[in-house]
């Protein structure tokens, strides 16, 4: 059986506050929920957080580090801005360039600290005051891979001849075709996970289905250091094709898992070998994930609060601390173990539910489900606004089962009113809502809503030649893969 890994983010518990120029006038009356509104306050995130670097910071307000992955994100959403008409092109391309020439001139080396990465990839924390390797963490494959379809989406989409965008294009070029794609290969010809200068490469492999296609097809499709095309085939060999709440597909239980790669590609109507046996392809199997995951929500097993046909959504987020606690509201099921930041989902392959809903799975589902999930996010909006739903959209996560006043807790975690005040982001929340925004969870929501409001990205990228050589190398066929 296959190790699972997930991408993760540090839980840190924290009073620091950062204001913005906006919340004022954003939280002095609701504003009626709209895709336009969400899109827009989300969009502000990535807009109004960079650090000195021009890196987008891992979670705000508690500020640590910046994230690779939520700046390939941020560097898509730049493109969104601007034809959503939030910032000009110019206050774009400045934006994009500062943050490509960073990444491309900070120091790659061997080197345990003082780099950012080494054999072009990058480290998947980077420090906020010099950009460089934060502690110890490790030379991450997806973080970099989903970080290059952000510089991707940028190549493709600033083409004009214009100095600036020139200089974007071959920015942009020059640090996807440094990315040694091959050297992270193990013995097994598969994609080692990560890798730290103190001990070599990571154990763990990425194999089977999950959030890392689309680094696969950027491995694949690379010009400069490939890996070969049977990676696809080792790839879905472990697929895990099984019905769960009513619905047969490649199972993997966090929606993230669905969510990432589709965010680039536009799998709809394209088959590989695996999903032309099954009659389908991988947007029909994200649908079924969706309304899946849904339907076990709504059958709420374990009996969480506030669990409903428009309150549900479980993926990989920040939860309440790592606790068990009696709680008031079942009393066939008085003890209750809740986790920090946890890859939640519900599948075949796993359940990890501890009551915690994110508004990222359902936001990151919407071009799959738009039925499903667009009355959940307006019902989220509606009910928590001015706790959940703040200047930024939609706070990280909540649980509505985990009382702010506990009756009792056990020893394995020791809880105090103080740590629970510190956790709880709205003070006069009953149960514990988020004071963090997270990048990685941000990035799905702006960058789906504009997929399923104008096709934007997936249009985008299908113009990237290295996407489509991916793909085809790949063996995608049919759809709109066929007539590139």
């Amino acid at each position: 059986m296959q190790p699972k890994i997930y991408i993760l983010t540090f839980v840190i518990v924290t009073l620091t506050s950062c204001t913005s120029s906006r919340q004022g006038t954003a939280l002095s009356q609701q504003k009626k929920f709209s895709l336009e509104e969400l899109e827009h306050r989300t969009f502000n995130w990535f807009w109004d957080l960079v650090d000195k670097n021009y890196q987008v910071p891992d979670r705000h307000p508690t500020r640590q580090f910046s994230s690779i992955a939520a700046t390939g994100f941020g560097l898509t959403t730049y493109c969104i801005g601007v034809e959503r008409h939030y910032v000009t092109r110019n206050q774009a391309t400045e934006r994009v360039l500062k943050t490509l020439q960073f990444l491309f001139n900070a120091p790659q080396g061997d080197a345990a600290s003082g780099v950012t990465g080494f054999h072009g990839f990058f480290y998947h924390f980077l420090d906020h005051e010099n950009g460089t390797r934060y502690k110890d963490v490790e030379l991450s494959t997806i973080d970099t891979g989903l970080l290059m379809a952000g510089v991707l989406s940028v190549m493709s989409y600033f083409d004009s001849n214009e100095a600036t965008e020139i200089a974007i294009r071959e920015t942009a070029e020059k640090l996807y075709r440094r990315v040694e794609w091959d050297w992270f290969q193990n013995k097994n010809k598969n994609l080692s996970m990560g890798y730290h200068p103190e001990k070599g490469f990571i154990k763990a492999e990425w194999i089977g289905y999950n959030e890392a296609m689309v680094l696969l097809i950027m491995a694949i499709g690379s010009p400069t250091h490939p890996v070969d095309t049977s990676a696809w085939q080792r790839w879905c060999k472990p697929y895990k094709w099984e019905t769960f709440y009513g619905q047969e597909h490649v199972n993997f239980d966090p929606l993230f898992g669905h969510q990432y790669s589709q965010m680039y590609i536009d799998f709809k109507g394209i088959q590989d070998s695996f999903m032309r046996a099954k009659g389908i392809d991988y947007f029909e199997n994200s649908r079924r994930a969706t309304l899946a995951n849904r339907a076990y929500c709504i059958a709420n097993p374990e009996k969480y609060s506030n669990y409903s046909a428009n309150e549900w959504g479980l993926t990989a987020c920040d939860g309440p601390g790592d606790f068990v606690m009696e709680t008031q509201n079942i009393a066939s099921l008085p003890k209750r173990k809740f986790m920090g930041y946890s890859a939640r989902g519900a599948a075949s392959t796993n359940i990890i539910d501890d009551g915690t809903i994110a508004p990222t799975a359902v936001g990151g589902s919407i071009p799959f489900a738009p039925e499903v999930c667009l009355p959940a996010l307006k019902n989220m909006w509606n009910k928590y606004y001015g706790t959940l739903v703040t200047e930024y959209g939609f706070k990280d996560a909540y649980n509505a089962t985990f009382c702010v006043t506990p009756l009792a807790a056990s020893n394995e975690h020791s809880i105090t009113q103080e740590k629970l005040k510190a956790q709880n982001s709205q003070p006069k929340a009953p149960f514990w809502i988020d004071k963090d925004y997270l990048g990685i969870d941000q990035g799905p929501i702006i960058i789906q809503i504009e997929n399923y409001r104008s096709q934007f990205v997936w249009k985008l990228m299908k113009k990237n030649p290295y996407i489509v050589a991916g793909l085809k190398k790949a063996g995608f066929k049919n759809g709109w893969i066929d007539n590139k």
